[in-house]
């Protein structure tokens, strides 16, 4: 096994992380914060956007079983690249769209990924999606691991995570642990 990372920001990272924790090939995922100008930021900072960073999911993935390409397909799938610091109804640079790579082939696999969704037209507006080096990355609290799993009867869980879990489960069943 040839263990991998990833950084993505989607939105929110309680979806990010119950979507790519049931993918096949993903070893762990943890939601932390990554983009910002302070060390070791608090949610609520993060969620005041007082300190630049966006939530994302470090994934760490198997690459014998899931390519970075993959990966990339589900990042833009889950979410809306085309509006600039927002998903739905959470609004703020730390919901931006963003791509951490960790290395100079991940630049190039996101940026000419982004390229030929812009060029395709699969969405009427510009991707604007941020890719970045990863130059900090800071956990997240504990109690935001596994928050979908440890609390999907609450209410934001049951009405924005479950719904987009349940389209990307349909949409690549195939690939499921």
């Amino acid at each position: 096994m040839a263990e991998k990372q990833a950084t993505f920001g989607a939105g929110c990272f309680w979806c990010v992380e119950a979507i790519f924790d049931a993918l096949n090939g993903v070893v762990e995922v943890g939601p932390g914060y990554a983009g910002g100008h302070i060390k070791n930021p608090a949610y609520r900072e993060v969620c005041e956007g007082r300190t630049g960073h966006a939530e994302v999911v470090r994934i760490v993935y198997d690459d014998t079983l899931v390519s970075f390409e993959e990966l990339l397909e589900v990042f833009w799938f889950v979410h809306d690249p085309t509006t600039l610091n927002r998903q739905g109804n959470d609004v703020g640079e730390q919901y931006r769209s963003v791509i951490f790579y960790h290395d100079e082939e991940q630049r190039k696999l996101a940026e000419e990924y982004k390229r030929k969704l812009d060029e395709s037209g699969a969405y009427e507006n510009p991707v604007v999606t941020e890719i970045s080096p990863l130059t900090s990355y800071f956990d997240a609290e504990q109690d935001h691991k596994d928050y979908y799993l440890n609390n999907p009867e609450q209410g934001y869980c049951f009405a924005v995570v479950r719904p987009k879990l349940e389209r990307f489960k349909a949409a690549f069943a195939d690939r499921l642990k």
